[in-house]
């Protein structure tokens, strides 16, 4: 009897394990963002390093994002004309594409592109700081550790984000409209319907979605990196687990706020 209790139990204990890592870690993870949220305004404030995490957020990430938001415009155009040719909608075409490009794909798809060139990378290079004890060494030398390398990576997340969004959105209505085109759809309907359909809420929500997700990527990736443990193998897990991480997180926050948006 005794063995089958231990055997009846044992998933039942490394689910309140696993339950209380979760709530272990995510308390931890507020803990940090409140602190990173709190130092960001105020004294002394580093705006060389921000201005250094603003451009490896951000400019270095254009080109990716371009690239991204031409192709899904492309593609998603592709599948539009041929479901709305069944039903001779051919003229909605166009702000269906910008309305899926504003509201979902530009700043979804941005997040998970710049998650992948960026937050990986802030995993790895806290993580690494924090194996080589370099993050002790700030705190032993009376500086914040999470004033001086968190705070600025957050802040670059959140005002970059929304701005590679729009490149995303502009790009992918760019590349729909010249798919568009090249399939017969009228230019003048194209770009017509969108101005009658798309309002300026629908750009907006998408961009303010935008800053949320450059929030979770940077501050999972800036948490998995700081608290990260076991050497190399740890960077690595860090790193890894920084990016899966984020991409559940941005998924499920879209979802919420799409929700509540529209």
């Amino acid at each position: 009897m005794a063995a089958q209790s231990s055997i009846i139990l044992t998933p039942v204990a490394r689910l309140g394990a696993l339950t209380l890592g979760a709530l272990y870690h995510l308390g931890n993870y507020s803990l940090l963002l409140f602190r990173a949220l709190a130092s960001a305004f105020g004294p002394p404030w580093r705006l060389r390093g921000i201005l250094r995490q603003m451009e490896a957020v951000g400019v270095e990430s254009i080109f990716v994002v371009i690239l991204t938001g031409l192709f899904t415009g492309g593609v998603f155009t592709l599948q539009v004309i041929y479901g709305f040719r069944l039903f001779a909608a051919e003229s909605l075409v166009g702000p269906t594409v910008a309305l899926a490009m504003c509201r979902e794909l530009g700043p979804v798809l941005t997040a998970l592109m710049v998650t992948g060139r960026v937050g990986s990378a802030m995993a790895a290079e806290l993580g690494a700081m924090r194996v080589t004890e370099q993050i002790d060494a700030l705190t032993v030398m009376a500086a914040d550790p999470i004033k001086f390398l968190i705070s600025p990576r957050i802040i670059a997340g959140l005002t970059m984000l929304p701005f590679l969004a729009a490149v995303a959105d502009f790009t992918g209505i760019l590349g729909g409209y010249a798919v568009a085109v090249a399939k017969g759809v009228d230019p003048g309907q194209f770009v017509g319907r969108i101005r009658d359909h798309v309002v300026l809420a629908d750009v907006v929500n998408g961009l303010t979605k935008s800053g949320v997700f450059g929030l979770i990527l940077t501050s999972v990736g800036c948490y998995m990196g700081y608290y990260s443990q076991g050497g190399a193998e740890g960077v690595g897990r860090a790193a890894t687990g920084a990016v899966v991480i984020s991409y559940v997180a941005i998924l499920a926050s879209d979802f919420l706020m799409t929700a509540v948006m529209f």
